[in-house]
């Protein structure tokens, strides 16, 4: 592989970063707010999988 110089390197870095995407603050609060929610709806679904298996599993426990 070739060697790059310092000068060819930092113009493709400015480059490479020019292409960068950042989202506006619009589109970052929306995400965030769907992330929250989210969130909360996969512990209280992953607590009543919980919860239910600890019911089964005890009337498991109770038939012995």
């Amino acid at each position: 592989m070739a060697k790059t110089s310092p000068s060819e390197f930092i113009r493709q870095v400015r480059a490479e970063a020019s292409k960068i995407y950042w989202p506006s603050r619009q589109e970052t609060v929306t995400t965030g707010i769907f992330v929250g929610i989210m969130t909360v709806f996969l512990a209280v679904f992953f607590l009543g999988i919980d919860t239910l298996f600890g019911m089964f599993v005890r009337w498991l426990l109770s038939l012995i």
